[in-house]
């Protein structure tokens, strides 16, 4: 995988990671963005990160830019840190890919960087070093800020009477998790601490994993797990039978607690939203938190004062306005977020008496499923939708249904006429190409991931 970078950030190979490349695109960045006079600085849990750190704090140093180096944290937690201070962060980590691979996540003073910074950067790539100069000091009170945050706003009550399992593998969010959960009222029982980085995919977990959270729930008498991604941007939440309940189904339930009124959110994501009438906008975008982004930055625009919110399918969720809380105010946090849309539907859920479950039951039946094929260059892809995009015929020949609507807002999402979706795109940082499903069935939704996922191996592999 040879480095890629884009609004997601920088991703490559470890061994690709040079510290003269990752220097290369601290200064560019330092550079073309505006960084408030200083510079937030965290890391993942990926063996390589501490020395990729170790090389953006010479950079930024060299550059005259002040480091406030916070250590292993949440991303959301360094943005939150960052964003209070109106100050610049990087973020070292690869997120949910393989412990051979990492990268860099990059925040200006007011958020995630956007395409037109993203064009900024890559003009100011090959500077020189200013060999200046700047202060470097820790701060571990970013991460406490995080989970004051959430303690402030749901109160010590929210969670009581819940067992819930942290599941912690290599989440950066692992203990904060636990702390969390315990502040909030709630029993908490960690599993599967691993001394080892496991790429840990939200959107996709494998069947092995599944079957460990049913059988964690059943052997813990668990009301719940959750766990996050490797940086902790994507949550993970099983009900009390370990079954996960979708990203863009916590995003639903989440906007529904917190009063939202308008959603912003990928194509991709479950069409429910449409028949659930407490939203009276919906905005939908190409997958990424860059368009989700400002899809609600338009939104606002509009109407300054318009509880907004946007989410992906992959469960990071994005606060555009300031929420109440069950017992205080949430302010808001435009970047992808792990903690809110696993403690608002959990919340949520506990104060009405009853479990995860039959609060998702509750809500109009449309499900989804996703996979992916690995390994796949996005070039690859793209060629063979681009194919199928031109042709009637070679859709008919791929899909083999009758179609009713195409959309390529982002790859190609083709509606079929009895109302099921199949949807097809190349992952925008990583060497995938990701197959999404909807129907009014679960397993059927399941069904057509693996058909289409066997018919794309055939196609591409």
């Amino acid at each position: 995988m040879a480095p890629k970078f884009g609004t997601s950030g920088l991703r490559g190979l470890v061994t690709e990671l040079s510290d003269d490349l990752v220097a290369d695109y601290t200064r560019a960045f330092l550079s073309a963005c505006p960084h408030g006079s200083a510079l937030h600085l965290g890391r993942d849990l990926r063996p390589s990160s501490p020395d990729i750190a170790k090389a953006v704090i010479r950079t930024a140093l060299a550059e005259g830019v002040p480091v406030i180096d916070c250590g292993a944290l949440p991303t959301p937690a360094l943005a939150l840190s960052s964003l209070a201070a109106g100050q610049a962060a990087i973020m070292v980590t690869g997120s949910h890919i393989p412990a051979d691979r990492n990268g860099l996540k990059f925040y200006v003073p007011t958020g995630e960087i956007t395409k037109q910074d993203e064009q900024a950067i890559q003009a100011n790539l090959g500077r020189n070093s200013a060999a200046l100069m700047a202060k470097y000091t820790k701060d571990s009170a970013a991460g406490a800020a995080y989970i004051t945050r959430y303690v402030s706003g749901f109160g010590p009550r929210a969670l009581a009477g819940l067992r819930i399992g942290v599941y912690q593998h290599s989440s950066v969010a692992r203990d904060l998790m636990v702390d969390v959960v315990q502040s909030l009222g709630g029993e908490v029982v960690p599993l599967a601490r691993s001394d080892s980085f496991i790429p840990v995919d939200t959107e996709a977990l494998d069947p092995n994993t599944q079957a460990l959270l049913a059988g964690w729930c059943l052997e813990h008498r668990l009301n719940a797990v959750i766990s996050t991604d490797g940086d902790a941007d994507r949550p993970m939440l099983a009900d009390e039978t370990g079954r996960i309940v979708p990203g863009d189904v916590l995003g639903a339930l989440t906007a529904r607690t917190l009063g939202a009124q308008s959603l912003c959110t990928p194509i991709s994501s479950n069409s429910m939203i449409h028949h659930m009438p407490e939203f009276s906008e919906i905005h939908l975008t190409r997958i990424g938190s860059p368009y989700v982004i400002a899809a609600m930055e338009a939104a606002l625009a509009d109407t300054p004062e318009t509880p907004v919110v946007g989410y992906e399918a992959n469960g990071g969720f994005l606060l555009g306005f300031e929420a109440q809380g069950p017992v205080g105010p949430l302010a808001p946090l435009m970047t992808r977020d792990c903690l809110l849309p696993i403690l608002a539907p959990l919340a949520a859920a506990n104060k009405m008496g009853q479990g995860l479950a039959q609060l998702v039951t509750n809500l109009p039946p449309r499900f989804t499923a996703a996979d992916r094929i690995s390994d796949i260059e996005a070039n690859t892809s793209q060629a063979f939708l681009s194919k199928l995009t031109a042709s009637a015929s070679a859709r008919k020949a791929f899909f083999g249904n009758i179609e009713t609507d195409i959309d390529v807002t982002d790859g190609l999402r083709v509606t079929f006429s009895n109302g099921e979706i199949v949807h097809i795109r190349p992952s925008g940082n990583a060497p995938e190409c990701r197959c999404y499903a909807e129907a009014d069935q679960a397993d059927r939704a399941m069904h057509l991931v693996t058909v289409y996922l066997a018919k794309l191996s055939a196609e591409l592999i």
